[in-house]
């Protein structure tokens, strides 16, 4: 820690706020606490990945990734959802999950943060970096307030999303890829069917389970459920059919 603002980075585990820890580490530039809100229904390979890049992070003298959840180690999105009887609220079309789940988890970290509480106390603010690329720049709306001065170093440095990939293969890591809850109403048909077995059970549970009467299930208009078993039952007719056709080739 310097005399200087407390300097917090908010990982999302995508693309641009990888980009942006990995650019800020090749920079030189100080990071003080990095912090990533985990809803407890990430999907796998982005804890795998979380793993992996705090430890890249802490070898070339960043600090590592913390950890942190809504209350601490209360319930999470999943299990809130079941025992509300319903979905995510995204699928209701309101974004309150993203903010509950992600952002209040961060900013209450923050707020019990040492370092944040010395610089408030002493009439002082805290840098957040943010991840908007140079594709984006209207998603930049804040920019300073009573506690914070946010700051956007890839729209800085005129890095969008090319860039940000570039600097990710440049450091010599994968890409870390979408970075969501395995039951996020926003996936993509090809995303749904590509989960684990276990982890489309767990999301037909939770469409099972919830209370509907203006959306379907977690597809909105439509039912994961449907989605999943229609692709299952075209497997089924694909295997049958190849059951039925032996290839001639083979003479024996």
């Amino acid at each position: 820690m310097s005399d200087k603002a407390p300097v917090v980075v908010s990982y999302g585990a995508g693309t641009n706020s990888t980009a942006v820890l990995i650019e800020m580490a090749r920079r030189g530039e100080p990071v003080d606490l990095i912090t990533f809100a985990d809803t407890g229904g990430e999907r796998p390979e982005t804890y795998a990945y979380l793993e992996m890049f705090s430890g890249w992070l802490v070898q070339r003298g960043m600090p590592p990734i913390v950890t942190v959840r809504k209350g601490g180690r209360q319930e999470t999105l999943e299990e809130n959802c079941h025992r509300m009887n319903m979905l995510p609220s995204v699928a209701y079309g309101f974004k309150s999950c993203s903010q509950k789940y992600k952002g209040e988890p961060q900013d209450a970290y923050c707020n019990n943060w040492e370092p944040a509480k010395k610089a408030w106390a002493n009439g002082g603010k805290v840098v957040k970096i943010i991840g908007y690329d140079a594709d984006e720049p209207h998603r930049a709306k804040f920019y300073e307030d009573k506690k914070f001065v946010w700051r956007y170093p890839l729209l800085e440095w005129g890095m969008g999303r090319a860039e940000c990939i570039e600097a990710i293969r440049a450091a010599g890591l994968q890409l870390p890829g979408k970075s969501s809850c395995f039951f996020c109403p926003n996936s993509k048909p090809q995303e749904i069917l590509a989960l684990p077995d276990d982890l489309k059970e767990r999301a037909i549970a939770m469409e099972r389970n919830a209370q509907l009467t203006n959306v379907k299930g977690l597809g909105r208009r439509w039912r994961w459920e449907d989605l999943i078993a229609s692709d299952r039952d075209q497997l089924r007719l694909f295997d049958n059919s190849q059951q039925e056709m032996p290839c001639g080739c083979y003479d024996g």
